[in-house]
Order: C-alpha cells, then structure tokens, then sequence
C-alpha cells in the first residue's frame, strides 16, 4: 500500500479556533450554544473545503448536528458537550459529569440578571458551593473560565475534553470526501444521543464504522508527544479485529501512534456498542493529563497525530 505522508501542524499554529471552541459555555444539557457555533463556523468553512457536505440537524436530533460527505463509509462521533456544575438552591451546586477542581476556582455563566464569574467553595464533607455577590438563578449552568496557553510544545486550558476532538474532526472536514462527522450530546453526563443518531445513519446510508475523536489520560503507559492513543479496550471492549486495521493503517502510514489499555471510562463507543446495530468502533484520541480539571494540557505533536491518522483512516477505511 502506498505510504501518505503525515501532514504537519506547524502551518496551523494559528490555534485561534480551537481556544473559540474552548470558550464557548456548553455543559451536558446545554450543548445548544456549540451547536450553533458549529453552524456558523461550518457555513463559512466549507467554502474552502475540499467536498460540500450536507448538514443536517432539527428537532429530531435535540441538539446534535451531523455533516454528510459523499458516500459515507465511516463515521467521526466527536461530543459537543463538557463537564461542569448546575446551580441548585442558595449557593449549592451539583456536578455535571466529574468535574476536579480545587477550591477557588473560577467559574462562568449567566443568568437572567447578568454575567457571572463566581468562585468554587468545598465544604468539610466536600460539598461543592459557589462564592458571588448574590445569588445566582437555581437552574444555571456553570463552567470553568478559560486560561488558554499555548507554549513551543503543548497547549493548556480547561475543555480540551473535547473541544480537541470537534477541532480535529473540522480539521479533518477540510479534505474529507466520504464519510459522516456527528457531533453528539450528553457524553460527560450519562449519555443518551448516539443511540438514535447510530439508528440514523446506519438506516440511511448503512453505516456501521466509527471513530471515536475524543480525549484520553497520560497514564503510566500513555505518555505526551507519543502519539495519538489508539485504544484497545477501556469499559468496553471494541471489536479487535476492526481495531487491527487501525493500527496497521498507522503503520504503513508511518503515522505515530500508541496503544491503549484501560480497565475504566467509556466513551460514545460505549453507546454504540449498545446499540442495536452491529457498529465496529474504536477510541482514537491525543492523551492530556489533567482530564476534568481547569488545566488540561496536551502535546502539539498528539494533535498532529490525531489529525493526521484521522484523515488517513476516513480515506482508506
């Protein structure tokens, strides 16, 4: 097979979408506000793009969005939404997913009378409070203000998780010619879109392929600047010989890459697996360590991977 030489990040250091993605407030429930960045971004981008895809979205995907390229053989499930906190009564708040942050962290929303930038307050049995002039609306969805810095080797903020997987699957929009990208919803918070979505598009267009673009841990075994992590199991366990051919597209592409093997978390393949349809899918995603706290920081050199192998694997799968 004909080796494809791996593309270089170094003429995308402009990495001004990626912190817009960062910044946009969007928590499990709440994805709207990205969906409709993505619109915008995407109405715009496609101009430049290799294929016009066709995007489809309303009321009988929530707020889920999905770009159809051509004849689609595989699809990219890339989750819109972030973990943070729902304001309960008084100053309580409630966890949305698993948020780690220590106390004092700066937290940003807005309710009906205004911008907030808040504090994050534990109490002795670890109850989690805001700290703020008034009281904020019961209802309202806090995240982590965005801190997003950029050294020679890695990129640092909140929400990498996975504002790095949608950039990728934009990235990977760019030159792609058949395939379906999907952007999901409720993945930090117990799931509940993919279902219908993989019920779509294996009815439409009889897909049953997909890459998983999210963000795993530096683990003892998973280290920065090694590559994208191709993973073999985590919770659930994926089809291997589907992953086999993963890994042997990064080979004879000589696309750096690692592999994983965890015991623990799950991801939108999780929900596939479940799924009624006889989906193969893997996990395939840079490494961060931090994951879930204000100061996730991952290597350039994963993102060039991420990229990279992603847009080999849409062609050739």
């Amino acid at each position: 097979m004909a080796k494809e030489k791996r593309k270089s990040t170094k003429n995308s250091e402009d990495w001004s979408l990626l912190k817009q993605l960062c910044e946009v407030q969007a928590p499990s429930g709440h994805e709207k506000p990205m969906k409709d960045f993505l619109l915008k971004y995407i109405k715009q981008a496609k101009k430049n793009w290799v294929s016009k895809p066709t995007i489809i979205e309303g009321d009988e995907f929530q707020d889920c969005l999905i770009l159809k390229f051509g004849k689609p053989r595989t699809a990219i499930f890339a989750h819109m939404d972030s973990i943070g906190f729902t304001v309960r009564y008084f100053n309580q708040l409630l966890s949305i997913g698993s948020p780690d942050a220590d106390m004092g962290t700066k937290l940003v929303g807005q309710d009906s009378l205004g911008p907030i930038e808040c504090e994050l307050e534990f109490d002795k049995e670890d109850h989690a409070f805001y700290k703020f002039g008034r009281l904020i609306e019961r209802g309202t969805p806090l995240t982590y203000k965005i801190d997003f810095r950029v050294s020679e080797e890695f990129i640092e903020t909140a929400y990498l998780d996975n504002r790095l997987g949608i950039y990728n699957a934009l990235k990977v929009a760019e030159t792609l010619k058949d395939g379906v990208i999907i952007f999901s919803c409720w993945e930090e918070h117990g799931g509940g879109s993919v279902g219908y979505l993989a019920d779509f598009i294996y009815k439409k267009w009889g897909v049953r392929q997909a890459l998983i673009s999210d963000i795993t841990w530096i683990t003892e075994g998973v280290e920065h600047g090694k590559g994208a992590a191709i993973s073999l199991r985590d919770r659930n366990i994926p089809r291997r010989s589907f992953v086999d051919k993963i890994i042997r597209l990064a080979q004879e592409n000589e696309i750096p890459y690692q592999l994983e093997v965890e015991g623990m978390g799950s991801s939108d393949g999780g929900e596939l697996q479940r799924s009624p349809y006889p989906f193969d899918w893997c996990f395939v995603g840079a490494p961060e360590l931090g994951p879930h706290t204000p100061n996730e920081k991952v290597h350039k050199k994963d993102i060039d991977s991420m990229i990279a192998l992603y847009t080999c694997l849409m062609k050739k799968l």
